[in-house]
């Protein structure tokens, strides 16, 4: 690292370990100052650093470079590094200090995957915020978050894994370069595909996204707002760097915008209508990199932007209520708006801004994505950029109806439940509100993103009449459709099935199977290397965990008695069972990558 730049990533990770010796005014001082100084680090890099590579370091022959600054780094910096502040303001009441650590601790690897100039470096970072968001949903302390948290877990193990054997093969073909930037050279290569796929996995793409609706409901109420903020956005940030003009990205997009409003609009669970709507607004994003022009990639920049902030505020209302009155479906929701009005009208900003009203942030970079599907530079006939801009258009009609008017209506007005509940704790409103303004400031401000965006100039002006007049019409009718079928969508008891079914339902069975074969040959070669590279570390592993988590996490959280007694019952179990099958089939597919890495050399 040279002195004249200091990584913000880094001050978030060491500081996050400075926390649990600190207590009362002075820790929640520290955990508004850390985020603080990692926003005032990125500012300090767009307005007095010239675009250049930093933080440079040699490494076993290789340049790993820490710190590129260019404009597209930075503009997801100045968002991640806000939305780290935000958060913490958010969970300034919570006392326990692992959801801290572990909320800092992956808030700042996204700042490091932002600012990665080569493989390796984005790989370290890749890897770490999946192990530290995990923890955002394991320390919910309940047997469905901790199954939920190891389903992630094993499908970002896996991503990672992908990625890992990508950047090898990458490596092996380009002389031994790490260097990250567009793969476009190696288009189509075996290399160019796994590592593709790996970004589509924390992209939420499907069928590898189903990861997304069931880990960020069952996370703690401040962890979801951080897990709606980081891990699909850095996946966003590395797709615009490293494959923007794939056209198989098109359609994808367009099929995830689809997709996650289809879940969205039939979902009960209020916090995974959210999460089906993150991969919904995904969709946009991952479109406008595919189409690739200068418009649609500043596009996809913008709306990552600005999705950041309103899908936190949705998410931080959602929270709000069920911490204070106990309830995420839907259907057990209602009435609301009499004892939460501040609450309810924070949200509401929230939903007309992902519903790209006028004056609000995603009415300007929504419709950059939609309006590049006619851009003259994206090569593809007019029957395609049609079709591509239909399927955007019903999703947009889709996300109102789901997001901006059935979400906030059965949870603040529909039937009266009859729920005591009150305003939540006044850092939530305030986090809240923050969220809310800029949600605000960059509909009416939008010249202040535009500003930043990667390709300059931006040629573009939302606020046409044509543009006003259309959105207005589409809201308008959406809104009526909604008032005539509101009986038809009223939320229904139930969770939808989704492609997590099959590792949820196929993966204890499919063991079985597999390790009766192998331990038949304890004394032959397959059956030692069973027993001694995979079933006995994973195990030794999975005890580990559990031993730390019981010992150290929730014995300092929560306090030994009650926490360690459901640890050695019901859960200790589920937690250590997981762990071992899970476990297994990652090792199964370390040695499947291995084998596929070697063939392909």
């Amino acid at each position: 690292m040279t002195l004249e730049w200091v990584h913000p990533g880094l001050l978030l990770i060491l500081g996050a370990w400075v926390l649990p010796f600190l207590k009362g005014g002075s820790k929640r001082a520290a955990m508004l100052l850390l985020p603080a100084a990692a926003v005032v680090v990125c500012v300090y890099s767009g307005t007095v650093l010239s675009p250049d590579n930093y933080g440079k370091i040699s490494f076993l022959g290789q340049q790993l470079v820490f710190g590129r600054v260019d404009a597209l780094s930075l503009v997801f910096s100045y968002v991640f590094s806000a939305m780290s502040l935000v958060g913490m303001i958010y969970a300034l009441h919570v006392d326990d200090d692992a959801q801290h650590v572990a909320a800092l601790t992956y808030a700042g690897g996204a700042l490091g995957v932002t600012f990665a100039g080569d493989f390796l470096s984005l790989y370290v970072f890749w890897e770490l915020m999946a192990i530290s968001s995990v923890f955002l949903v394991w320390l919910r302390r309940d047997a469905t978050a901790v199954a939920a948290g190891f389903r992630y877990l094993l499908v970002h193990v896996f991503g990672g894994l992908v990625l890992l054997a990508g950047i090898v093969l990458y490596a092996n073909a380009h002389g031994g370069s790490l260097t990250f930037d567009n793969l476009g050279d190696s288009q189509h290569s075996l290399a160019w595909t796994l590592i593709l796929v790996a970004f589509l996995v924390n992209a939420a793409a499907p069928p590898l996204g189903a990861w997304l609706p069931d880990a960020y409901p069952n996370a703690t109420v401040s962890g979801a707002v951080f897990l709606s903020a980081f891990t699909t956005k850095s996946a966003i940030y590395v797709l615009i760097r490293g494959f923007p003009g794939t056209e198989v990205l098109v359609w994808l997009g367009a099929g995830m915008a689809l997709y996650g409003m289809v879940y969205a609009v039939l979902e009960n669970d209020a916090r995974r209508v959210l999460a089906y709507d993150i991969i919904s607004q995904l969709g946009y994003m991952i479109c406008g990199i595919g189409i690739g022009t200068q418009m649609a990639l500043n596009g996809a920049t913008a709306h990552a932007f600005a999705h950041i902030f309103y899908k936190a505020l949705l998410f931080m209302s959602a929270g709000a209520v069920l911490q204070v009155t106990g309830r995420r479906k839907l259907s057990e929701m209602g009435g609301l708006y009499k004892t939460m009005p501040i609450t309810m009208g924070l949200c509401l900003v929230g939903a007309l801004s992902i519903s790209a009203v006028p004056l609000f942030s995603g009415f300007v970079s929504k419709s950059m994505v939609v309006s590049a599907t006619g851009d003259l530079d994206w090569q593809a006939s007019l029957a395609h950029r049609n079709i591509v801009f239909l399927l955007l258009t019903v999703a947009a009609s889709g996300t109102f109806l789901h997001t901006g008017l059935r979400l906030p209506y059965f949870m603040f007005f529909g039937e009266d439940a009859g729920l005591p509940a009150r305003e939540p704790a006044r850092n939530m409103l305030v986090a809240m509100g923050v969220a809310a303004t800029a949600c605000v400031l960059i509909g009416v401000a939008y010249p202040l993103l535009y500003w930043n965006l990667p390709h300059q100039p931006v040629d573009y002006h939302p606020y046409t009449a044509a543009h006003i007049t259309s959105s207005l019409g589409l809201l308008a009718f959406t809104g009526l459709g909604f008032c005539l079928l509101r009986k038809q969508l009223k939320p229904q008891p139930g969770m939808c099935v989704d492609t997590d079914w099959v590792y949820r339902r196929l993966a204890d069975p499919c063991l079985r199977v597999l390790r009766g074969p192998l331990t038949r040959f304890e004394f032959g070669f397959v059956g030692q290397i069973y027993e001694y590279v995979i079933r006995g570390p994973v195990l030794g592993v999975a005890r580990w965990l559990c031993r730390f988590d019981s010992r150290v996490v929730d014995n300092t959280a929560m306090g030994a008695g009650r926490w360690t007694q459901m640890v050695s019952g019901k859960l200790s179990t589920l937690v250590s069972g997981n762990a071992q099958h899970y476990g297994l089939i990652m090792a199964a597919g370390v040695l499947t990558l291995i084998v596929l890495a070697m063939f392909a050399r």
